[in-house]
């Protein structure tokens, strides 16, 4: 099977990939390279980059959902490799590969549209479904389900959880509906959660559903999306080469401050001063930030919220 992107549109598709693959100011022609895209999703970002590699480049697809590596493994192309793993053992799976170091890193934050879409998954309070939200759905999945987790939290978790990973102005609400509702019986579906929040949130703007920043928000607890993608920058650091691409597309403000803070070069204090003034002190340097254009946008609502951050190793970690 040749490699092409399935029920998904991917976001920022044409810039991601440029800034991915953009040989560096020191690169020899001819040199292969490793790319790893860590977020594989349906394989919009993989099949364009597949189709600007070099014939002797390598791509390694990561993903934690089993219907996206079933996707990916479909593939036939010789230069690309699939495999089952959560983006933050980046290292891991690189050396289950014998490599030691690669070219570029992308890292797309978003839910994919196949998971908001499939019912069973029980991400959108579109559909009334079992209350899941896990990326990562095989038998060995570390993760409780949503269900799970809202029907044994103590009352005080989910407001922190709403309030702090949605930041849900009804979190405190939003909590005492839910933990009144599980004293009676237990929360089992979208639609019964969704009707618990509706009930709590007041005052919402028109076109934004009152579930939305909830929903967000158990599903980044439940995945742990945040610790996850903390360990995946660190170790791109990490097996990134000198001048090698690390590239972020993130879709909500926390997880855009984590990439930002990541990259944000740290500030020089009085116990630093010693060092030598060609010293460097932060291994990134950000290149470029960039936003959907207005026809994206217009074409595909998700994109909206989307901000793509670009930067290169300075020095080795």
């Amino acid at each position: 099977m040749q490699p092409t992107a399935t029920a998904h549109t991917t976001v920022l598709l044409i810039e991601a990939v440029a800034a991915l693959i953009e040989p560096p100011a020191n690169f020899v022609r001819g040199t292969a390279r490793v790319f790893v895209d860590a977020t594989f999703g349906r394989g919009g970002h993989s099949a364009l980059i597949l189709q600007r590699m070099g014939p002797n480049d390598r791509l390694i697809g990561i993903d934690r959902d089993p219907s996206a590596v079933a996707a990916g493994k479909a593939w036939t192309d010789g230069r690309f490799t699939m495999v089952h793993s959560a983006f933050s053992d980046l290292q891991d799976v690189l050396k289950s590969l014998d490599l030691a170091q690669v070219d570029g890193v992308l890292m797309d934050l978003g839910v994919s549209s196949p998971q908001l879409d499939e019912a069973a998954r029980g991400f959108s309070f579109r559909f009334d479904a079992p209350l899941d939200m896990r990326m990562d759905t095989s038998p060995n999945s570390p993760s409780p389900t949503a269900a799970d987790w809202i029907n044994s939290a103590p009352e005080a978790e989910l407001r922190r959880v709403i309030h702090e990973y949605g930041e849900e102005r009804a979190a405190t609400r939003i909590a005492a509906n839910i933990a009144a509702q599980r004293a009676i019986q237990p929360i089992r579906t979208t639609g019964e959660l969704a009707k618990l929040v509706e009930g709590a949130v007041r005052g919402r703007q028109p076109g934004h559903h009152p579930a939305t920043r909830t929903f967000q928000a158990i599903r980044i607890h439940v995945n742990q999306e945040l610790a996850q993608l903390e360990a995946a920058l660190k170790q791109a650091q990490a097996v990134l080469v000198p001048q090698g691409r690390l590239c972020v597309i993130s879709f909500h403000s926390l997880e855009d401050r984590c990439v930002k803070q990541t990259l944000r070069p740290t500030p020089i204090t009085a116990a630093l001063r010693h060092l030598p003034r060609n010293e460097t002190l932060h291994p990134w340097q950000e290149l470029e930030r960039i936003k959907p254009s207005e026809a994206e946008c217009k074409a595909n609502s998700r994109a909206r919220s989307a901000v793509l951050r670009v930067a290169h190793k300075v020095v080795s970690a």
